[in-house]
């Protein structure tokens, strides 16, 4: 990989590729939360939840680096996105809460205890 093309991947202000490749990224985490559920994918069953969230993870990422460039380049387009991003944002801490924390507050002594800091 050249430093170039990493330049350029993570130039938000003037390059979008890298909000497509978490676009299509997101889309196939989406298709792996399909596909679980099906009678073959009976062992990965229990990830199902996990692939849906990650697949809305990836789609708000994705969102979030296209508005750099559309704010750069195209103003009347962000204006409009930055409302969609505020809801999109509320929607992934609400999976979040409910799915993966499994509705239990968040303490500081569990985040400082299972040895993260």
């Amino acid at each position: 990989m050249s430093e170039k093309f990493t330049d350029d991947l993570f130039d938000l202000k003037n390059d979008r590729r890298l909000s497509v490749y978490l676009y299509r990224a997101g889309f196939g985490a989406w298709l792996l939360y399909i596909v679980s559920g099906a009678q073959f994918m009976q062992s990965m069953r229990m990830y199902r939840t996990d692939f849906g969230v990650f697949s809305f993870f990836l789609m708000v990422m994705g969102l979030s680096a296209s508005m750099i460039y559309d704010y750069y380049h195209h103003p009347v387009e962000f204006a409009q996105k930055k409302k969609w991003l505020a809801f999109s944002y509320l929607v992934l801490a609400g999976l979040v809460y409910f799915f993966i924390l499994h509705n239990e507050p968040i303490s500081l002594e569990h985040l400082f205890g299972s040895g993260l800091f």
